[in-house]
């Protein structure tokens, strides 16, 4: 069973080393504003109307082990090529560091990574009427991307100084897994997420609704690496909205059926994958 159009990443849970440090970073940096703090978590969102898309937790005695299986990058999509602009403008003249840039062929793209070396990557698609595919796959690539035009977005524009565009979200995730098969067999074959491109060596990319990618799974670093176990510096959880509870309702039978569920409400499902990542199936009705 595919997932419907209307699924999107939702949120991205982060254990931090030091949460002063990350919450300046996110706040002054990336722009996003502080809606909450909970029992140790605070909730960031690109407005005060906004839902959390980021939550960051401490623990200043978690280690961080770059190889295990976990967060690869979390992808804030900007609603406009401009707004992504800007932000390269504003970190540029914060003097904070890019480890990359990327012209995708489906987006642009610039990478980054918080204090603890969290990976982000900010972006912005192009018209999906512009997308290309090949052998019934999305073509995506990994080419120059031409900061110059870019910035010609910002043509008679100062740029926004402060904060960032309330419709930013979270795009998509990518996840550094220790098998592709395995990964593929959880969120195809169980979830039901599409597989968009499988051509990039050591990745895949899977969907719902035709997007590009919602998740991004490699095994660039983590192949073969044991599963995840206790707690460690970088993703605890992230979360998927399903929205209609006849779709989670479906997803929660095939997860239990396959003994991945660790915990279950009136209208999520949180189970681990197949590398122990934590992944949590929300809807906004009540089932």
């Amino acid at each position: 069973m595919s997932l419907p159009m209307n699924v999107n990443i939702e949120n991205v849970h982060l254990r931090v080393s030091n949460l002063n440090s990350s919450t300046t970073f996110y706040r002054d940096q990336l722009g996003l504003v502080e809606t909450s703090a909970e029992n140790g978590k605070i909730g960031f969102a690109p407005s005060k109307e906004s839902q959390p898309v980021l939550f960051l937790s401490e623990d200043k005695h978690a280690r961080r082990f770059p190889s295990l299986p976990g967060l690869y990058h979390v992808a804030y999509l900007y609603p406009h090529r401009r707004e992504l602009a800007k932000a390269f403008k504003r970190l540029h003249e914060r003097r904070w560091p890019f480890q990359g840039f990327a012209d995708h062929s489906v987006s642009e793209a610039l990478y980054l990574a918080d204090p603890d070396g969290n990976g982000i990557e900010l972006y912005a698609d192009r018209p999906r009427t512009a997308w290309r595919y090949q052998d019934g796959q999305l073509a995506m690539s990994t080419e120059r991307l031409d900061i110059e035009n870019l910035l010609s977005e910002l043509s008679g524009d100062s740029g926004r100084e402060n904060g960032i565009h309330p419709q930013t979200r979270i795009g998509h995730i990518h996840l550094q897994v220790s098998d592709l098969f395995k990964a593929e067999e959880f969120y195809h074959g169980l979830v039901g997420f599409d597989v968009t491109q499988r051509n990039y060596p050591g990745a895949l990319f899977v969907s719902a609704g035709g997007y590009h990618h919602h998740i991004g799974l490699n095994t660039w670093n983590s192949r073969g690496v044991i599963r995840r176990e206790g707690e460690m510096l970088g993703l605890v959880r992230y979360g998927v909205e399903v929205q209609e509870k006849s779709v989670l309702e479906d997803l929660k039978q095939r997860l239990r059926r396959a003994g991945t569920i660790i915990e279950t409400t009136d209208r999520s499902v949180v189970a681990r994958d197949q590398d122990g990542i934590q992944v949590e199936f929300h809807s906004s009705q009540f089932i």
